[in-house]
């Protein structure tokens, strides 16, 4: 470890942030380490939101015990905001004036919801989700509702829709592409969570291009899609992607594309800066991955990084979604022209999407997780495969290892 590395910032107290603070204490950092969080809270996950803490009323899903964070002794910074990094100095600049030095420093200051109208933000009972704090909110609304409409089919809304559905609402999805999910998963996939969502009962709105909010006077919001309103909501719920959060990277110069660009160990165009989380690009992929994996998973490999070890992250993009009782996983990025094998199997349907060599590009299985793990290791090993084979639910994968 690099004996001049005396006091790391990390700018960010998400996922990303407390699995790097946790693997920098374990690879035996004992420095100053300081955490600057916008929110109150402690370090915690953002997956169970849209599900056990606005259906079941969870608590804080906090990322360590608190005798495991009080062990890593950080030196927080919180709520406040980082609004100038000072290369020059070495310095993180905060909102009330403070200067942090720093001989490393971490951005994992994530990504925010975006809000497709800016007019909309205005509009009461319109919300988006991404904190605890919004979580809180929106488990109260629910409470409180009858009907709700959420405005984009992606994974966040159909979560969401999911969630509101257990609790007995009424549930209309308004999206403008034709089909749910049409970014991160082909169409034989998406077809599959449409069936699932109208078997439970979902209204979904899908190829509306023009679709307006008006609040109404008894505080319901009524949507207006392609020219047709709909009987007012009690909330609205807006899930149509984030905003990756780089001012502060791109102020201070450093080199950003679609995220921050890194290298397969985190560093940055400042050889001091690393990167970690929905912020940072992917080494390999070239995107960003709003995934609990990525986020922890890199953070960690980025740590060993900062302390001057050998670290390289590779893996395939990996996430999950649970909705109506199934949980589904997804390994890979589509790119370039690919063919799906399906696999109908009596526990859920599996979809290989394979390349011209037939090799595995994606996977997206319905409560296959043992299936997943297979796929990690076809994907590493860049195997050639059988579609036939796959799509035979009698033939058993696991001789395929």
């Amino acid at each position: 470890m690099a004996s001049d590395i005396q006091r790391i910032v990390v700018i960010g107290g998400g996922q990303a942030g407390g699995y790097a603070c946790k693997a920098l204490r374990g690879e035996g950092f004992e420095g100053r380490l300081t955490v600057v969080a916008d929110e109150p809270h402690d370090f915690y996950e953002r997956p169970p939101l849209s599900k056990g803490v606005v259906t079941e009323g969870e608590p804080l899903p906090r990322l360590f015990p608190e005798a495991s964070l009080a062990a890593l002794e950080i030196d927080w910074r919180r709520p406040r905001r980082a609004v100038e990094i000072d290369r020059a100095a070495q310095e993180v600049v905060l909102d009330d004036g403070e200067r942090l030095p720093y001989d490393r420093l971490l951005i994992a200051t994530g990504s925010r919801p975006r809000m497709p109208v800016a007019d909309w933000a205005t509009i009461a009972n319109v919300m988006t989700l991404r904190t605890w704090d919004d979580a809180s909110r929106l488990k109260e609304r629910l409470e409180q509702s009858r009907r709700i409409g959420i405005i984009g089919g992606g994974w966040i809304g159909l979560e969401v829709a999911s969630s509101a559905r257990k609790l007995g609402l009424e549930v209309d999805v308004f999206e403008r592409a034709p089909a749910l999910c049409g970014r991160s998963v082909g169409p034989e996939v998406a077809e599959a969570i449409r069936e699932l969502h109208e078997r439970h009962g979902v209204g979904l709105e899908l190829n509306r291009q023009d679709i307006r909010l008006a609040g109404e006077a008894d505080g319901r919001v009524t949507v207006t899609a392609d020219g047709e309103a709909h009987e007012p909501y009690d909330l609205i719920v807006v899930g149509v992607g984030v905003e990756i959060n780089l001012e502060l990277a791109r102020e201070a110069g450093l080199r950003t594309e679609q995220g921050i660009v890194v290298d397969a160990a985190g560093h940055t165009s400042d050889p001091n800066i690393f990167a970690a989380g929905d912020v940072s690009q992917h080494p390999h992929l070239g995107l960003c991955l709003q995934s609990w994996a990525y986020a922890q998973n890199q953070a960690r490999v980025v740590a060993d990084a900062m302390l001057g070890k050998e670290a390289h992250y590779d893996e395939p993009a990996w996430l999950w979604s649970d909705q109506h009782g199934v949980n589904i996983q997804i390994l890979g990025v589509p790119s370039g022209e690919l063919h799906c094998a399906v696999r109908h199997d009596p526990l859920g349907p599996v979809f290989f999407y394979l390349d011209g060599d037939n090799r595995l590009v994606q996977m997206v299985a319905f409560d296959q997780p043992r299936a997943i793990k297979l796929g990690k290791r076809w994907i590493a090993a860049e195997r050639q495969l059988d579609p036939a084979q796959l799509a035979d639910p009698d033939f058993n994968l696991m001789t395929l290892r």
